[in-house]
């Protein structure tokens, strides 16, 4: 099971350390082929392009090693998806659920990584 989207996929918790390692900006979105967050998937690939200093990444919810997000601090009370998380040199600068327009998403890459 994956998501179809065109943004890389982590489909483990060895690839979600990887990535963590290796960039010192990333964004996980961490979703369902959902309504609230295909909008969200599009909204990262449109970026992707114009932030190549960031990996964008999804990840499935539903498999077992997501747990590395939906156990995050930050995503305690979260209910809806997707969960977003920005990460800055390993660590959680930010972190949002449910559905963001691109102008969210675009204020908050200026805000955690400008």
């Amino acid at each position: 099971m994956h998501l179809d989207t065109p943004l890389e996929h982590i489909k483990s918790k060895e690839e979600h350390q990887e990535l963590l390692a290796n960039h010192e900006k990333a964004v996980v979105v961490c979703g369902r082929m959902g309504p609230m967050c295909v909008p969200v998937y599009g909204i990262m690939d449109a970026l992707k392009d114009k932030h190549s200093d960031i990996a964008f990444r999804d990840m499935l919810f539903d498999i077992r090693d997501a747990d590395v997000i939906r156990n995050l601090p930050e995503a305690r009370q979260f209910r809806g998806l997707p969960f977003t998380i920005y990460y800055r040199n390993g660590k959680v600068v930010k972190a949002t659920s449910s559905i963001q327009s691109a102008k969210d998403v675009k204020a908050i890459i200026q805000e955690v990584f400008a």
